[in-house]
């Protein structure tokens, strides 16, 4: 008798790699996941999980798209971009970074994410330590996993709005330190560097020639403090900086996956290299209307920071009324990051001990209906994320739900 392929004995080694076995899902995917499977079963759900702008993408952008197609942007693309996009990112560079690079400098990618791991794998061997500042964004020690680098965390403290210091930066680097991995505004808590602090950071660089950083700069519109400084324009480490941004954040383009990174020629070309065994160029379309984002300025990017600046205002009003939330004030990005540890060791309604941040928002999760993530998802286990960029209707629901919710723990 035949048997189907499910039926068949399992082999007797293992059939995945120890590479995917190790690996961690990305956990905002997956509470994301179990949110939309809740709503499945037709119960109200307010995801406050991830971090996707809940505005359309600009109609400009949307109708250079539409023309691209007309116009038959249907075929395989450079590797590294389309020539006219580089020359576009490098002019925006220039004019708001003041970073001058040429488009061999540049590798546009499937997002920023794709354009990170590029990085990280073009330059960690294995056994490279790489510095990652936390709380950090949840893919960067998987990444640094992958290429068989060893991650070493760097807490910045709550008191200092959760960001590293160069007197800690400076303790941590070894003879095997190979890279540092830092965003700004920080996902997930918000914070943003002062130009002040990052100097002081390239001085402790400078002085360890064999360290690169890799800064991560998607949410470098959404800032409410005004600057935005990049690592890169320290001029005694700029050749050893990769910057990473993007489209998804301050244009509400997170489904036409675009991002990019600038480095050095010899940096580029690895990225560009590894890009073409992977997924070759970026989709033609999605590039088409990048370049009509950055060819359209900032206005319709400064229309939704406003917004976003309000609801952050909102919600920081909100968690006010929520005993045991310590609460930073948020910087930029889209974000609350809470130290919500003086629940933990309380009792739930059937009995149950909350444990830690996880287990809280799993019952906040099951009880309220509010999706959240963990902070042990950013190397911070004290704490858990929320997402603002959702209408104030929403957020203001969200957060009676949760405060309801918690009041019911002893």
């Amino acid at each position: 008798m035949s048997q189907t392929v499910d039926s068949l004995a399992p082999s007797p080694t293992p059939v995945l790699s120890d590479r995917i076995n190790t690996m961690q899902e990305s956990q905002t995917i997956a509470m994301a996941k179990k949110g939309r499977e809740l709503a499945a079963q037709g119960i109200d759900i307010i995801s406050l999980s991830f971090g996707e702008p809940d505005f359309q993408t600009p109609q400009y952008i949307k109708d250079a798209a539409k023309k691209a197609i007309d116009e038959g942007y249907t075929f395989y693309t450079p590797v590294p971009g389309y020539p006219e996009l580089r020359q576009a990112i490098c002019d925006k560079l220039l004019r708001e970074n003041q970073l001058s690079f040429k488009p061999d400098n540049i590798v546009v990618s499937t997002g920023a994410k794709q354009a990170l791991a590029n990085a990280v794998l073009s330059l960690v061997n294995p056994g490279d330590e790489v510095i990652v500042f936390a709380p950090y964004w949840v893919s960067y020690e998987e990444m640094v996993k992958l290429a068989e680098g060893t991650p070493v965390t760097l807490m910045g403290t709550l008191e200092n709005g959760y960001k590293v210091t160069a007197a800690q930066l400076e303790q941590a680097i070894t003879p095997r330190t190979k890279l540092i991995m830092y965003s700004s505004p920080c996902n997930p808590t918000g914070a943003v560097f002062s130009r002040e602090e990052l100097a002081e950071i390239a001085a402790v660089v400078a002085r360890h020639p064999q360290v690169h950083v890799l800064a991560d700069e998607i949410y470098e519109y959404i800032n409410f403090v005004g600057e935005h400084v990049s690592m890169a324009q320290f001029a005694e480490i700029k050749d050893r900086v990769i910057t990473v941004n993007g489209f998804s954040k301050g244009y509400a383009m997170t489904g036409w996956r675009v991002g990019y990174l600038a480095a050095r020629k010899e940096i580029a070309s690895a990225c560009e290299k590894m890009q073409s065994q992977i997924t070759s160029g970026t989709c033609s379309i999605a590039q088409r209307a990048a370049l009509a984002a950055l060819q359209g300025g900032r206005t319709s990017a400064d229309e939704m920071v406003t917004a976003y600046r309000r609801r952050r205002d909102l919600v920081l009003e909100l968690v006010k009324d929520i005993p045991g939330f310590r609460t930073p004030t948020p910087s930029g990005a889209f974000y609350v990051f809470p130290d919500v540890s003086g629940y933990f060791g309380k009792m739930m309604p059937d009995g149950s001990v909350i444990q830690n941040a996880t287990d809280l928002a799993m019952y906040m999760l099951n009880d309220g209906h509010v999706a959240a993530v963990s902070g042990d998802a950013f190397g911070a286990p004290n704490c858990i994320r929320f997402s603002t960029a959702a209408a104030d209707e929403k957020l203001r629901e969200a957060f009676t739900r949760i405060k309801n919710s918690l009041a019911k723990l002893v």
